[in-house]
């Protein structure tokens, strides 16, 4: 037997470097005015027999070379946008980790828009659909990503004044619009990566326009709820998606174009790395980030920025 082999040994050979990964892109903002929530950042997962977004098995962790740096960033919320139904949401922003890229959520279509350039857009998972009452295509929830996200969720152009289409989750197809009531944000996905299980990748709740008896769309795993207007003249912002969740933001409530509530922002993303505890990571001066021990592996936690990672 060789010694180096031997538990205990001073000399003991490290096992080979692994590094599982949870990588989560930015989430969407939602749309204004009774628009559709904002869609979850791309959730791609290599921990254990977990899943990854858009209903695809868990990934393959990679293999890094001790020394070399491997680039890491994290990607941005939408930004929630300015009042005006006619202002279009805002995607979230892709988060990398070496080669594996999450893709940003697709922004909720607005519900006041009278132009086809406030429409729902396809991202990581598919933003929302919205009031469509101005323009009816902006009514369609976009397709998500495979293997990384689902679709945003529609809304009815069968009455006027509908309410906007939840986001689409990691996890599960955003809600469609029932009666006024707001579509439910897509589902996210749960990982015990960092040690615990924790859902994130949730999409946003639809928004409500013009009907008292509608109800929100409601949001989970990260996702922001939609708005409702309380009485007219005065539009409710949707809630913004939890940062580093990925989540996306929920819908504006709202009455005309002009007072119309905002949409949530959407919810920045995440990279979590695992590995064995023999090894050490650097963090570029650009990361914020953290490490923790957890049995025989480290789980570092980065949470911000773009720079350069490697081990020794």
């Amino acid at each position: 037997m060789r010694l180096s082999t031997i538990a205990g040994f001073a000399g003991q050979a490290r096992p080979p470097l692994e590094v599982a990964y949870l990588v989560i892109g930015g989430g969407a903002s939602g749309g204004n005015d009774g628009g559709g929530g904002g869609a979850a950042g791309g959730y791609r997962n290599s921990y254990a027999a977990e899943t990854s977004g858009g209903g695809a098995s868990t990934e393959t962790p990679l293999s890094p070379t001790v020394g070399v740096n491997y680039t890491v960033t994290i990607g941005a919320g939408g930004a929630q946008q300015a009042y005006g139904g006619n202002t279009p949401a805002n995607n979230g922003s892709n988060s990398v980790f070496s080669t594996v890229t999450s893709i940003g959520g697709g922004r909720g279509a607005a519900g006041g828009a009278a132009a086809s350039g406030s429409s729902s857009s396809t991202g990581g998972s598919g933003g929302g659909g919205g009031n469509p009452y101005y323009y009816a295509g902006n009514n369609i929830g976009s397709a998500g990503t495979a293997n990384q996200g689902f679709a945003g969720g529609n809304c009815s152009t069968s009455n006027t004044y509908q309410s906007g289409g939840g986001g689409g989750g990691a996890g599960g197809v955003g809600g469609s619009t029932t009666n006024h009531n707001g579509g439910t944000g897509g589902v996210g996905v749960s990982s015990s990566i960092t040690g615990s299980a924790v859902g994130r990748g949730g999409g946003g709740g639809g928004g409500v326009h013009k009907s008292a008896s509608g109800a929100a769309g409601t949001a989970s795993s990260g996702g922001g709820a939609g708005g409702i207007y309380a009485t007219f003249g005065a539009g409710n912002d949707g809630t913004s998606g939890t940062a580093n969740t990925g989540g996306g933001g929920g819908g504006g409530g709202g009455i005309t174009a002009s007072v119309s509530g905002r949409g949530g922002a959407g919810g920045s993303g995440l990279v979590v790395l695992r590995y064995p505890k023999q090894y050490t990571i650097t963090l570029g001066a650009g990361l914020a980030g953290s490490t923790t021990t957890i049995g025989d592996d480290k789980v570092t936690t980065i949470t911000g920025g773009s720079d350069n990672v490697s081990w020794s």
